[in-house]
């Protein structure tokens, strides 16, 4: 034998040992419940055998592997979502199932959850996806959920009885990537045991723009089954074998010419080679199925071949309707063995109760009608728009870059109830990123340009992270940025010129502080940090000896005028706030035209500015000595203190006697009126929480933010305010003091504040401290908790509302103590927990109350709670706060109670 011979005989049994290997591996039959085997084929960390335009996810799985009865590969999730719990199926329910149905993934956690699945050649192309569940007692409830599916980010359909039931639908993708959500209802914990996806020729199955095809129903008829899919079907649709004792099965072993240009939709010769037909030609054979209601709408797809061999020069001949109504097609004969599919997708069917499909031998003929598969779809529109692109894009590549861990999922806006945590969208169509708040987000690096490709976005929240590197001048070229908040990073180097004459010019809130190496002046542009150590370190200390000496002179003088002070000190208020004149003030309020607020200072009118910004105008009375004293002291401290949550000074009039104090507008009015029972606008729970924190961040910054530090002595609702985007705002500062010094404790002063708020120990003790406000803000954490005034009118007597609050309390009866208007909607474990909040700033005992900034990182954890567990769909949206201080400048200040902002 030569060597030619050998080697071509090792060849052969090499073949064929491959072969053998393969058959088995995968092995053979198409069972859907035939039982698999425990293959797992481990591969080293290289790719398994992918099928061209197939994804195949065995959700839960710990590893990947090849399903031994399809020869399909199958992959964990891990790579495709960030949440749930892997968990298995009871192995006594799930035994008689295949190896992808054993495993499965819930959700316990988060509204909705997301599969991002990302084929090659995904946009414009057309693809089966399929969604399957196996409930299989994994949780030892013996009672399956009831959730719903969407794909991206229109509803699929509603999961129900989920034991070994699957989900298809047809859909020609828009994107690159496709994302299946599972939707927590409240009626289960959301779960999902495989995730397919096949590539489909996009001729096949076409549907209206705008929508996709919900599989209802799909049969191999004459079959005694097993279930037909993969590797008989190239697109791996599953073929349920149907018979019916009134239908006369027909089958063949014959060669059907599959490669026909009349089988563009590929079936299986398994499926073809199967049929039913009726009695006689008389007879009609119809396909029936319950509409869902008058407004679904069915495509359906009618598969025959003539697998009987019929006497030379017979051919059958058939007709379709619909609902008897009308005619599907003109007649048309089968050719012997040769496919054909009558799609019935425009206009599609529609109607109440039964309807169906009537497959009828054509008039004048004998041979009876014959239908070899069906499949009938229901139409599932797409009416929700998602995010513009380059908002995606851009969102996704800050999730990347920084490892974002919040539950960004699925598309960032819609649909608006689920969109991501810190992001708030437009309405528009597409909607766009507005506002996007990563606060304490643990980002690292620099400054991402994603940032940037965010056009239309207005407010920037990227505060204490550990961000470095210089700020980028590309932030001028967002037009519609008002706030962006960089506080607390390690940012380097100069603010651009740009963004700082913005800040200037009252079109962007430039938040910056606590950035040590951040310059704000243009001396440090092009030259080292040591260049400039000395000469402004010198200038330092100068200043301060100036200040220690104008400051001393300054108590020398007003220990000797005594009480001459409050006279003498009328004169003019020195601010770089906007000075207007009388007159101007007069033209701003329309000749005083409409009061929206009252106090012992005089009246407050509403205004409006010549670029047509609404403001409030504070006017003093001439005749209110008390009423100048309070005016005086909230002048001289707004001109000072800068912070989202204070309302802004916009600007003032010292016109001889003639003073005023001008605001900005807060359009919503008070947290008082919000929370009357005379109103119909009830907050929601959520709302509460996020006026809760803004009034919190306020207060935090008057106590540890101002040195020396500054007690309201006023705090209670009708003193926070809130803006047309419900944003809370500390105002009312006229009975305000600053301490002495940084060192103090408390300020000696006669009495100051409401009946209901006020500190029980100042009245022992007549010494207003910190935590006098502190009670105050506890007060009003429990008038947001329960939708009660701090004073509750009785026919009897009047209460207090911790004598009301504290015995539900102890019954721990949350239900009762929360606002009954809420009508349950809120979350029981973030109310427990600010219900302990408001107790601890209510003790009798100011020593045990907390500090202002305890209290507001616990008000954000309940705000974290309902941000991550909210049950309401009135949760959904992301509430506005300002978190901490604005940029101050300072200013010359004739008054005692000016201290310095940090």
């Amino acid at each position: 034998m030569d060597i030619g011979a050998i080697t071509e005989m090792l060849l052969v049994l090499k073949v064929s040992l491959f072969f053998v290997i393969a058959t088995a591996v995968l092995g053979v039959g198409n069972s859907e419940h035939a039982t698999a085997g425990n293959i797992n084929i481990r591969h080293g960390g290289r790719k398994l055998a992918e099928i061209p335009g197939f994804i195949s996810i065995d959700c839960g799985s710990n590893e990947d592997y090849i399903e031994e009865a399809t020869g399909i590969s199958y992959v964990t999730d891990k790579g495709f979502i960030d949440t749930g719990v892997a968990e298995t199926a009871s192995p006594n329910l799930s035994a008689n199932y295949v190896q992808p149905l054993k495993n499965l993934r819930s959700f316990p956690q988060g509204k909705r959850n997301c599969y991002s699945l990302r084929p090659e050649q995904g946009k414009n192309n057309k693809f089966l996806i399929r969604a399957r569940f196996l409930y299989g007692n994994y949780d030892g409830k013996n009672q399956a959920p009831e959730f719903e599916i969407y794909l991206g980010i229109n509803k699929w359909t509603t999961i129900k009885g989920t034991d070994g039931h699957n989900y298809d639908i047809i859909h020609l993708l828009s994107t690159d990537y496709i994302d299946v959500c599972l939707v927590n209802t409240g009626q289960g914990v959301p779960f999902i045991s495989a995730l397919e996806l096949r590539r489909l020729d996009n001729s096949i199955y076409p549907s209206t723009a705008g929508g996709a095809l919900g599989m209802h129903d799909r049969r191999d008829f004459g079959s005694t089954g097993p279930i037909i899919r993969y590797r008989d079907d190239v697109y791996d649709r599953f073929w349920w074998p149907e018979q019916s004792e009134s239908w006369i099965p027909v089958s063949s072993v014959s060669t059907i010419y599959t490669n026909s240009t009349d089988n563009a939709y590929e079936l299986p010769p398994q499926v073809l080679k199967t049929a039913s037909k009726t009695q006689n030609a008389s007879i009609a054979l119809k396909v029936s199925w319950t509409a869902l209601d008058t407004l679904s709408k069915y495509y359906v797809y009618l598969h025959f071949a003539e697998i009987e061999k019929l006497e030379p020069g017979q051919q059958r001949e058939l007709t379709i309707d619909l609902n008897g109504e009308r005619n599907l097609s003109d007649s048309f004969k089968l050719d012997y063995l040769k496919p054909l599919t009558i799609a019935q997708d425009d206009p599609p069917i529609s109607g109440s109760g039964t309807l169906y499909v009537s497959i009828n031998a054509a008039q004048g003929t004998t041979i009876p009608p014959i239908l070899n598969a069906y499949e009938i779809y229901l139409l599932v529109e797409l009416q929700n728009k998602p995010t513009a692109p380059e908002d995606v894009t851009a969102m996704l590549e800050i999730k990347t870059q920084y490892s974002v861990t919040k539950n960004w999922q699925g598309d960032p806006c819609a649909p608006s109830d689920y969109s991501w945590e810190g992001l708030n969208c437009s309405d528009d169509n597409p909607p766009r990123v507005i506002s996007l708040n990563l606060s304490s987000s643990n980002l690292t690096g620099e400054i991402a340009t994603s940032f940037f490709k965010l056009e239309l976005i207005q407010s920037l929240d990227l505060s204490f992270n550990d961000l470095t590197g210089p700020l980028p001048e590309v932030l001028e070229q967002l037009p519609n940025l008002k706030t962006l908040d960089l506080r607390g990073n390690k940012l380097t180097g100069p603010v651009p010129e740009a963004l700082l004459e913005q800040f200037r010019n009252g079109k962007l809130d430039l938040r910056v502080d606590a950035n040590p190496d951040l310059c704000l002046y243009t001396p440090c542009k092009g030259k080292k940090k040591k260049e400039f150590f000395i000469p402004v370190l010198a200038a330092s200390i100068t200043a301060v000896l100036i200040l220690l000496f104008i400051v001393s002179a300054l108590a020398m003088y007003r220990r000797k005028r005594g009480s001459d002070m409050v006279a003498k000190s009328k004169s003019s208020i020195k601010s770089k706030n906007r000075q207007y004149s009388y007159s101007e003030v007069v033209k701003i309020t329309n000749n005083f035209r409409t009061i929206i607020g009252k106090g012992g200072f005089g009246n407050v009118y509403l205004g409006k500015l010549k670029d047509e910004i609404q403001v409030a105008v504070k006017l003093l009375s001439p005749s209110s000595n008390q009423g100048y004293k309070e005016f005086r002291a909230e002048a001289q401290l707004l001109m000072v203190l800068h912070h989202g949550n204070l309302v802004t000074l916009v600007g003032y009039c010292d016109d001889g006697e003639k003073k005023a104090l001008i605001y900005e507008y807060m359009a919503k009015g008070n947290l008082q009126q919000h929370l009357s029972v005379t109103n119909p606008n009830v907050l929601t729970w959520k709302k509460r929480l996020c006026i809760a924190v803004d009034a919190a961040h306020g207060l935090e910054y008057l106590h540890n933010g101002c040195k020396p530090p500054i007690i309201h002595r006023d705090l209670k609702p009708p003193n926070i305010l809130l803006n047309d985007q419900m944003q809370a705002k500390i105002a009312d500062f006229g009975l305000s003091r600053a301490f002495a010094n940084e060192n103090d404790t408390h300020v000696s002063t006669c009495p100051a504040g409401t009946f209901g708020y006020v500190d029980p120990e100042f009245a022992a003790s007549g010494n207003f401290r910190k935590e006098s406000d502190v009670y105050s803000f506890g007060i009003i954490l429990f008038e947001l908790i329960t939708g009660r005034p701090a004073i509750i009118r009785g026919p009897m007597q009047n209460d207090h509302i911790l004598d009301w609050v504290y015995p539900l309390i102890e019954m721990a009866d949350i239900q009762n103590i929360v606002d009954p208007r809420l009508e349950g909607e809120f979350s029981t474990t973030s109310a427990w927990k600010v219900v302990e909040i408001a107790m601890s700033c209510a003790l009798p005992v100011a020593i045990q109350r907390p500090d202002m900034s305890q209290v507001l990182v616990e008000l954000k954890e309940c705000l974290a709670l309902i941000m991550t567990h909210g049950r309401s769909q009135l949760m959904a949206t992301e509430c506005i706060t300002s978190s901490m201080p604005h940029n101050t400048f300072h200013l010359e200040l004739e008054s005692e109670f000016a201290p310095v902002a940090r």
